[in-house]
């Protein structure tokens, strides 16, 4: 008798805690304490199971990651790595706002283009007006002055 082996696949999203300290500490290839010691700086900051247990996400296993890479690979001490972290985080911020902005600008442009268009469907109608001298003029508005004098006071 054959044995059937079913697999089921859990996707969990990336920011959620889901590594004990233990587990976090061997896929960052680290010691524990130094878990606790990145956190104790505000290099990393893991979720808390409601009894206190601290429980790491891959995002949190990734930058345990980077954070060793930066002191191993590059020779940064751990302000330096606050430093660059800090300078991303600023970085991600200011992208973030120029696209924001970029967008806008976009928005802009396009009502623009919108009222220039409107403005010359009310030139081109008023061109049809000044050549068929079909101008109507409403009772409750004065009328305009000849061309080059200014509108009297009061009128």
């Amino acid at each position: 008798m054959a044995v059937r082996r079913t697999r089921t696949t859990v996707r969990v999203e990336s920011d959620r805690g889901v590594f004990m300290i233990s587990v976090a500490a061997e896929l960052a290839e680290m010691h524990p304490q130094t878990l606790r010691m990145y956190e104790a700086r505000g290099l990393i900051q893991p979720k808390r199971s409601p009894k206190g247990t601290r429980l790491y996400s891959h995002e949190d296993v990734e930058r345990l990651r980077r954070i060793q890479q930066m002191t191993t690979e590059y020779g940064l001490n751990l302000a330096g790595v606050e430093r660059v972290l800090e300078l991303e985080r600023k970085l991600e911020r200011a992208v973030a706002r120029v696209e924001a902005l970029e967008r806008r600008s976009e928005e802009l442009r396009d009502e623009i283009r919108g009222l220039e268009a409107k403005r010359n469907e009310v030139r081109a109608d008023l061109v049809r007006y000044e050549h068929s001298r079909e101008l109507t003029l409403r009772k409750d508005v004065a009328p305009l002055p000849p061309r080059g004098q200014e509108p009297q006071e009061g009128s």
